[in-house]
């Protein structure tokens, strides 16, 4: 027991000793309004507001104005069709997804600096004069990839039927026509991924059935064969070459 008070006097002895050997002055922070008679820090400000703003919508611009949901949905059609529950991991396949986006949409991206980034940096095109620069690359390029059929369907909900042309196309009516665009898209490639493995399911599911080995889940044996099958062909590499070609 003694040894018990002793070890606890050591502790709290030690603790005054920290407490006074690393006492330091802590910094207070303060926020608050101040008035100030400059305009130009006032609109600096909301640009700043603004940009934060963009920020937040970064996920949401990336998955609806690029190449992304068809690859990722793609990407999920195949790991349902092999049957494996946790591999690949989720986060290996939206990194992979990333970088195949990154690589398809890297035109857009140049076209984006080039015409629109670069000169409001170097201060020759105002803030306006950049943002519908910037538009235009990526409008071509959802045009490009975006059924005709879906792009009437919304320009008739929005009640703008009459417009020059398809470069006059409003953002808020193209972006969602692209989108049910790529998911129509990456649906026909899912389809198209599943039959193979379908055909090995039902393969070694009736051979199973024949031989009276009924207490056996095929999936123990189509699995393994299914994982050799993509793997002899190459999959990934078939795969991520018909991604890419899909957008050339």
């Amino acid at each position: 027991m003694m040894y018990i008070w002793q070890l606890i006097v050591g502790i709290c002895c030690f603790v005054g000793w920290v407490d006074s050997a690393w006492a330091v002055d802590i910094p207070r922070l303060t926020i608050g309004l101040e008035g100030d008679s400059d305009p130009d820090q006032f609109f600096t400000g909301l640009k700043i507001l603004a940009f934060l703003t963009v920020l937040t919508l970064a996920p949401s611009i990336l998955v609806m104005m690029t190449s992304f949901t068809r690859i990722i949905v793609v990407f999920s059609f195949l790991k349902m069709a092999l049957g494996t529950q946790q591999s690949p991991p989720s986060q290996v396949l939206i990194g992979l997804a990333l970088f195949l986006t990154l690589f398809i949409m890297m035109p857009t991206w140049q076209a984006i600096d080039r015409d629109a980034l670069t000169p409001y940096l170097n201060e020759t095109i105002n803030q306006s004069e950049a943002f519908e620069k910037a538009q235009q690359p990526l409008r071509e390029f959802m045009l490009k990839h975006t059924r005709e059929d879906d792009l009437v369907l919304f320009l008739q909900a929005a009640k703008q039927e009459q417009i020059e042309g398809p470069e006059q196309t409003p953002m808020h009516v193209l972006i969602p026509a692209f989108m049910i665009s790529e998911l129509r898209t990456a649906f026909e490639i899912g389809f198209l991924i599943y039959l193979p493995f379908i055909v090995i399911d039902m393969v070694v599911a009736s051979v199973l059935m024949s031989m009276g080995m009924m207490m056996l889940p095929p999936m123990m044996i189509s699995l393994p064969m299914k994982i050799v099958l993509f793997v002899l062909v190459d999959g990934w590499h078939l795969l991520s070459q018909s991604l890419i070609a899909s957008y050339a």
